[in-house]
């Protein structure tokens, strides 16, 4: 009996599948990429003088799923999969939003990529955790970037955030 060395115990099969055919695999690692994003990033001040916050959890993610277009097939365990471009540029000029949201949630947020279909913003904080914005809210999507995608590819509704105890 052989291993199956495609796959990976990082990820789930049908997660660690869609994340290959987009072009991801352990290991993989673009730093130069990364570093052009926080320099772009670091660089933008919005009309009213908000500017990002560029940390090292985001440099990280982009380095190694920046880029990807994931498109997920199937249906998802709650909700639909989300089809995902990880391009922190797709929140370039929402500065001042995710700095509204990292005061609220005491930490530095930053972008890290969109849904898509829905135009649902992706973003990390100074811990890595992740979150998506979008006109319904505010949610939160995982502890990190590998249970993110894993809720993300897989379907599992996110938490909404609220200011509620």
């Amino acid at each position: 009996m052989h291993a199956d060395r495609t796959s990976s115990t990082r990820f789930s099969v049908p997660v660690d599948a869609a994340l290959r055919s987009a072009g991801w695999q352990p290991g993989r690692w673009d730093i130069k990429q990364a570093e052009v994003w926080a320099d772009t990033l670091r660089d933008h001040t919005s009309p009213a003088g908000h500017r990002h916050a560029v940390f090292p959890a985001a440099v990280e993610a982009w380095a190694e799923f920046g880029g990807l277009h994931i498109s997920p097939g199937g249906t998802g365990r709650q909700i639909a999969p989300a089809t995902l471009h990880l391009d922190p540029l797709h929140g370039l000029h929402l500065a001042r939003t995710l700095g509204d949201l990292g005061r609220a949630l005491d930490t530095e947020i930053c972008p890290l990529g969109a849904e898509t279909d829905t135009h649902s913003l992706l973003a990390i904080d100074a811990e890595g955790r992740i979150y998506t914005l979008d006109h319904t809210g505010d949610w939160y999507v995982g502890t990190d970037i590998d249970h993110a995608l894993t809720t993300l590819i897989a379907g599992v509704e996110p938490r909404r955030l609220t200011t509620q105890p």
